[in-house]
């Protein structure tokens, strides 16, 4: 597997550019899968819900599943957050994962940058950061700069410098 990030400030636009770069990759024969951050407490379950009992009952994991999908739900119940390197292990092999926020870990990421956002760059800070999509020209910027609708110009970035995820995951 190889991981390959996209980090920006809110309402940047990382997830508009995320689903319009999966089918991208999958249109040129790969298998992707995400790994999103989630800033705030998230629930996927809801009360009433027989999964949702299972887990207020005092269940650590809750696996669902159907004959479309299944989803495993980990209580954390006070554990420290897990690190993109121990959620990376977790998923099953495919070709690329692609990986909305975790600004500060540590794989190859495409910073998605608009001016209008009035937030600091993060290539400025972050090596991580090995180019830029943006919606206008940076003239500043020491890194490659794609626009954000070259969406063959960063599957392309994704396919040249996604990393392998053996390398991250201590």
């Amino acid at each position: 597997m190889r991981v390959f990030g996209l980090a920006g400030w809110s309402g940047s636009g990382k997830t508009t550019l995320m689903c319009r770069l999966i089918p991208a990759l999958v249109g040129r024969g790969h298998q992707v899968s995400t790994i999103k951050h989630a800033h705030h407490a998230f629930d996927v379950d809801q009360p009433g819900k027989d999964s949702y009992e299972h887990r207020a009952a005092g269940a650590t994991e809750v696996l669902i599943g159907s004959a479309a999908r299944y989803a495993l739900m980990h209580e954390l119940r006070g554990a420290p957050e897990p690190e993109l390197p121990e959620l990376l292990s977790r998923l099953a092999p495919v070709d690329f994962v692609l990986v909305e926020g975790f600004k500060r870990a540590r794989h190859p990421k495409l910073e998605v940058f608009r001016l209008v956002v009035g937030k600091p760059p993060l290539w400025l800070t972050d090596e991580a950061v090995v180019a830029v999509a943006s919606d206008g020209p940076l003239p500043d910027c020491r890194r490659p700069v794609l626009h954000l609708d070259d969406i063959d110009g960063i599957a392309a970035l994704v396919e040249s410098r996604a990393v392998e995820a053996a390398g991250l995951v201590d």
